[in-house]
């Protein structure tokens, strides 16, 4: 066949072809969710479900701690990867959240919140490919982390937090939540000692994980003044108006339905009460 009509019928077929896809920015909004697949994109979220920081009572410390870190980095500074671990309804993602948007608040639109679900972790290092290119910090966050038995995600994510070749984008942090300090159910831990020849080794490959993460941040149940304190906080946010003893009383009986008391326990005893009450949220 002539070369010059083999080069025409090869630049036929180029023209015919789509173009690849544009690479996701990071423009539009202050969050996104990632979605991978054979054509990855970042959706905007126009309207984070958040609460304001001045809300979220009974954590200070952890407040303080997360809020400096993630103002250090939205300024251009180093900072750790983070870990919330402990109880739950704490405020562990709540205080995420907060925290971006007092980064935000402070130097509008420096930082970009980006949620990866679980079940997306093995395509981190496809994501941070993407965000290594783009000009504007991102705080990468994962609700509700962990890892069950004959889970080889675990490691996807040690070589990425620290230890791969790459390294982490310096415009890149990663927070993440879990109910676990060390993200494996406690029997895997056990039995991992158990049955490898060196207990060990194997147990400090499984909670090395935790160790890529700079920062850790505990979180614990709550007493009973703190969940007033949370449930008073909410009320006067709100406007809802009714007297302290008996705010107290009904806040009381809700937790004890609940079966405990914790912030999240407190932020759905408001919500009843503000339907209740007709108070618009």
């Amino acid at each position: 066949m002539d070369q010059a009509l083999i080069i025409r019928l090869v630049e036929a077929l180029e023209r015919l072809a789509p173009p690849p896809p544009a690479l996701p920015r990071l423009e539009g909004a202050d969050a996104f969710v990632w979605h991978p697949g054979p054509a990855p994109r970042l959706a905007p979220v126009p309207r984070v479900s958040r609460v304001e920081i001045a809300l979220l009572q009974g954590i200070d410390r952890q407040k303080d701690l997360l809020l400096a870190n993630t103002l250090r980095f939205a300024r251009g500074f180093p900072a750790n990867n983070v870990m919330l671990w402990g109880a739950r309804g704490m405020g562990k993602s709540s205080l995420v959240k907060a925290a971006h948007a007092a980064a935000n608040a402070e130097a509008p639109g420096s930082l970009a919140l980006i949620e990866i679900h679980r079940e997306d972790i093995r395509t981190l290092p496809e994501l941070l490919n993407i965000l290594r290119a783009q000009d504007r910090r991102a705080l990468v966050f994962c609700d509700d982390l962990s890892f069950e038995k004959e889970d080889a995600d675990y490691k996807a994510l040690k070589s990425v937090l620290d230890g791969g070749i790459e390294g982490r984008p310096p415009n890149v942090l990663f927070y993440a939540t879990s109910n676990r300090r060390h993200l494996m159910p406690r029997d895997m831990i056990e039995n991992e000692r158990s049955t490898a020849i060196n207990p060990s080794e194997a147990t400090e490959e499984k909670v090395s994980l935790s160790d890529r993460f700079g920062l850790w941040i505990g979180f614990h149940n709550c007493d009973q003044p703190t969940y007033f304190a949370m449930v008073e906080g909410y009320a006067r946010a709100l406007g809802i108006e009714m007297p302290e003893e008996a705010l107290r009383r009904e806040a009381n009986e809700w937790s004890v339905t609940r079966g405990g008391r914790s912030g999240r326990v407190a932020w759905q005893f408001i919500q009843d009460l503000a339907g209740r009450q007709g108070v618009a949220m």
